[in-house]
């Protein structure tokens, strides 16, 4: 049975808008699979361009607005699947939203749109851009019943969410797949462009980031690791951010003195992805690194639950010189969020008194393996 993806139902209502489709997300996570499904549902001719496929890119290569026409000729629906890998992919699908409104575009990436652009020509005010992440828990819930994925949660934390692994029940299958796509289909996009001079660099970089999972990251201390500057580390980190592969979680600070002003944890969009990266699929109860995969998963879990629903916040991490710390914190409309992540203990961990001080009238939660259900979404 096919995983049934919540995207799906919240694109369903734009169509129809003469505005683009925008999907965006890391490689393999279903963004072609969600826009075959809608487009069948739509019950017209289809045309399929792909940037994966390099007779299309010849073709598409500098096209002029006149061929383009001719080529979506009387076609309703037009898709441009993995559209960073087309040169001057911004300019291209702006003539079409302009020049072509009646054909409805479906456009999926798996970078930022204007990545392999060299016009940084934008959708601005043509678009509606959606995020499609790894499967959720919650959707795996729909998909299976909450029992069964529940019983599944060790697992999650060592293996992920990509659709392939969680079809796949086999642990060496999944590691497979994992393993394939850690070794290059995740940042493909990234090793063709000229910016990124050594891959080998890459590779230890992201199993350096990939080694301080839930802690602070220092740009200065990575390079030194990995034999680099701190320049570098710092664009090759945000290029793999602007490809899905990380994401980065400022800190808070505002208030207090002695709170770290400019810190950074970096966190990875799947933990199988990140286990791969270390070749570590040891099974939970082996591992010293538990709680950072129970973080990740959590932040993670609550971002897909945040896109989803529409739910506008800024996200942090909140640190002091003194280490005093809360692992999340989210302000939405002015309002303090602070939540601190336990896989489990019989010691319940507290919200520092400082950070309470500093920002009073801040709601706190612990989030655990007893409770983490409505913090990602899922109610019941």
């Amino acid at each position: 049975m096919m995983i049934q993806r919540i995207l799906q139902q919240r694109t369903q209502q734009w169509l129809g808008k003469k505005k683009a489709i925008v999907i965006i997300g890391p490689r393999q996570v279903g963004k072609t699979t969600l826009i075959r499904n809608l487009t069948s549902q739509m019950g017209a001719d289809v045309l399929w361009l792909t940037g994966d496929d390099p007779e299309t890119r010849t073709i598409l290569d500098n096209i002029s607005l006149a061929r383009l026409k001719a080529l979506i000729g009387q076609y309703p629906i037009v898709v441009v699947d993995e559209a960073q890998r087309l040169t001057n992919a911004g300019l291209m699908l702006k003539l079409i939203t302009d020049h072509v409104p009646d054909a409805q575009l479906f456009v999926t990436g798996s970078s930022s749109l204007d990545i392999a652009s060299q016009t940084k020509e934008s959708l601005t005010g043509r678009k509606f851009e959606f995020n499609l992440f790894p499967v959720s828990f919650v959707e795996m819930c729909h998909h299976h019943g909450f029992l069964t994925e529940r019983s599944l949660i060790e697992n999650r934390l060592i293996y992920g969410y990509y659709p392939e692994v969680v079809i796949n029940d086999e642990p060496r299958q999944a590691e497979k797949i994992l393993n394939d796509l850690s070794d290059g289909v995740m940042y493909k996009d990234l090793l063709t462009l000229d910016q990124i001079k050594k891959p080998s660099l890459l590779v230890k970089l992201l199993q350096a980031i990939a080694l301080q999972l839930g802690s602070e990251v220092s740009y200065n201390e990575v390079a030194q690791l990995i034999g680099a500057d701190p320049l570098t580390v710092e664009k090759y980190i945000d290029l793999l951010e602007q490809s899905f592969v990380i994401f980065r979680l400022p800190s808070l600070s505002r208030n207090a003195r002695n709170e770290i002003k400019k810190g950074r944890k970096i966190y990875f969009y799947d933990n199988g992805i990140r286990n791969a990266i270390i070749k570590n699929f040891s099974p939970l109860g082996l591992r010293n690194d538990k709680g950072a995969l129970w973080e990740n998963f959590l932040i993670v879990e609550r971002m897909k639950r945040n896109a989803y629903s529409d739910y506008s916040c800024n996200s942090y991490f909140w640190r002091t010189t003194t280490q005093q710390e809360v692992d999340y914190v989210e302000d939405a409309g002015g309002r303090l969020h602070a939540f601190e992540f336990k896989w489990q203990s019989k010691k319940q961990p507290k919200i520092p008194k400082a950070f309470l001080e500093a920002y009073p009238g801040s709601e706190t939660q612990t989030i655990d393996l007893a409770n983490f259900e409505s913090f990602i979404g899922l109610e019941i």
